[in-house]
């Protein structure tokens, strides 16, 4: 048998290969924050917007545009922006509901804290399965959800729409950075009739 991956969906790992420095962790740190569904957020939606968080916000701004670079490979002149970005706090105990991203068109996940031996992320495929064969041999082909492992510095992509989760926390605090991006430039095509001319 010969097995074609037909129409894939993209979900990307960056490493930021260095330390945090102490500015942007006390940064971190320092953030107010309100509850979310099994954790907790900073009141700040935009915390790539500070100066100290600058070279991340640098290192984000390139990866997400390597990703649409490499996966999309736009025929025009057209980039990623970032739009929002905040943070989650993950006590031992507690958890990230299942959600995905609207209004976004590739988001990502900067861990600042997270153990790998431990930490996961996890996706879903999501839609109706009109006939459902259990399986002990589970591959990419038949699962309903995968999970990677993340540390520190990692950075995960993945289309906006795709639906994802942490589970219960065990041992240390876990704290990432969120954010969205959209697309700036000449999206579509004139012939196609599909143009639309996105400025910042």
């Amino acid at each position: 048998m010969i097995t074609y991956n037909l129409f894939p969906t993209a979900v990307a790992k960056f490493e930021l290969g260095r330390d945090y420095t102490a500015e942007e962790m006390a940064f971190v740190d320092d953030q107010p924050t309100h509850s979310n569904m099994g954790n907790t957020t900073s009141d700040d939606r935009y915390v790539l917007r500070h100066d100290t968080m600058a070279s991340l916000k640098a290192f984000a701004e390139a990866s997400v545009n390597e990703y649409l670079r490499s996966i999309y490979a736009p025929k025009h002149d057209v980039t990623l922006r970032l739009t929002q970005s905040w943070l989650n706090y993950t006590k031992a105990g507690q958890y990230h509901h299942k959600h995905a991203h609207p209004n976004s068109f590739v988001s990502g996940v900067l861990y600042l804290k997270a153990a790998r031996e431990r930490d996961k992320i996890y996706f879903y495929k999501d839609g109706y399965q009109q006939i459902k064969l259990p399986t002990d041999n589970y591959n990419l082909y038949n699962s309903d959800s995968w999970w990677f492992e993340v540390g520190a510095g990692d950075l995960m992509l993945f289309p906006s729409g795709l639906t994802h989760m942490v589970e219960t926390v065990q041992g240390d605090d876990r704290v990432s950075l969120a954010f969205n991006t959209f697309p700036v430039g000449y999206v579509g095509d004139e012939s196609s009739l599909t143009a639309l001319h996105l400025k910042e």
